[in-house]
């Protein structure tokens, strides 16, 4: 999974980015100082993993990965290539999903291209731009689609598609919130859209905001009524307090987070967020050699979860032999939860379930 940071100049994407990958991408108070995109890959957190690895004591241990990318600074005009515009909006194609930084406090001492702290400005410049792109895409497939429609009537129907869509944008909408049938969303899909990519707003406060309660916050209001309004998560967070919890080690991240009266860290929430906003979940494979966490999109029938691990699996695929975690932890070893009866053993119409622990057999 890849996420792409994005957001005006200086509302705090870099500090973030360093906060949650510690990659050190320079962050300072002027636009522009990040010019080429900073890519960092975290582990995802997961304790039934670490409870596996404990088990086994395997050779090697693979728990599951996002990659962050920190895109420089959208301005006003970036999709007609202001600041470097075009370069930025070409990084974003790349990612899965879109967590855009807005900044919900105010500070005289932090620069502002815009002038001053307004979120919902902020989101609306953004979300312009990035549609103002896609208009310009979605153009250039209408013509290409009606010249193909001569020869085959069938590109017709595309054209008309993408036409009902670029009326749609023109309204300054996005594509992802675009009312169509699921057949036509299908035909959309394949124009790798900006807008069609899901988003968190990530609503950065400071401190004293933060951990008063931002919900009383009529930034994180206005945030929060936007996100709502087009389906979009909301992740509150204080980049400049997941900075600090960054450079503790786990222990003393733990004693930080309970002071400050917070059960996780914001990365933790971040990771939860892109879960559940691409419909993401993770099963578990096992054994003396690797504990490894795959991920998978929710509904993925076991075949093709057996596909992730090599397209051997898939191809030959006879069965899945699979134990839930929780089960398997309560009796504490495979043999006893096998002597038990609760490693089930599933056929090719099995929809693997977040936790399954699974032994694939295969015959090729």
């Amino acid at each position: 999974m890849k996420l792409g940071i994005v957001g005006l100049p200086n509302v705090g994407k870099s500090t973030l980015f360093n906060a949650i990958t510690n990659a050190g991408a320079e962050s300072a108070n002027y636009p522009f100082c990040t010019i080429d995109p900073n890519v960092g890959v975290v582990s995802v957190p997961d304790e039934r993993l670490v409870y596996l690895r404990d088990m086994y004591a395997p050779k090697k241990f693979t728990p599951a990965v996002i990659e962050f990318v920190d895109i420089a600074g959208l301005v006003r005009g970036a999709s007609k290539g202001e600041g470097l515009g075009n370069k930025f909006l070409s990084n974003i194609r790349m990612t899965d999903a879109i967590v855009h930084v807005v900044r919900c406090f105010d500070d005289p001492d932090v620069v502002h291209v815009e002038g001053g702290a307004n979120p919902l400005r902020d989101i609306e410049i953004i979300n312009l731009e990035l549609v103002m792109a896609d208009m310009e895409m979605v153009e250039r497939r209408i013509d290409k689609a009606k010249k193909a429609g001569k020869g085959d009537k069938k590109f017709l129907r595309e054209a008309e598609v993408f036409e009902g869509l670029l009326a749609h944008l023109n309204d300054g909408k996005a594509a992802r919130n675009y009312d169509c049938s699921p057949e036509d969303r299908e035909l959309i899909a394949t124009s790798e859209l900006l807008t069609l990519k899901p988003v968190i707003y990530a609503a950065n406060f400071d401190e004293k905001t933060f951990l008063a309660g931002f919900e009383n916050s009529s930034y994180y209001q206005s945030v929060k009524a936007y996100a709502d309004a087009e389906g979009s998560q909301v992740l509150p967070i204080c980049a400049k307090t997941e900075a600090e919890i960054a450079q503790l080690d786990e222990a003393d991240k733990q004693l930080f987070l309970e002071e400050l009266g917070l059960k996780e860290s914001g990365l933790d929430r971040l990771i939860k967020c892109s879960y559940s906003l691409l419909g993401l979940i993770s099963f578990l494979t096992a054994g003396p050699d690797e504990v490894r966490a795959w991920t998978i999109k929710n509904g993925t029938k076991a075949p093709q979860a057996a596909g992730k691990i090599h397209s051997d699996f898939e191809r030959g695929f006879i069965r899945a032999e699979v134990v839930a975690f929780e089960d398997l932890k309560a009796c504490g070893s495979m043999n006893a939860a096998r002597e038990r009866g609760l490693i089930r053993s599933e056929g090719k119409d099995y929809v693997m379930k977040d936790g399954d622990v699974v032994t694939y057999r295969f015959n090729v």
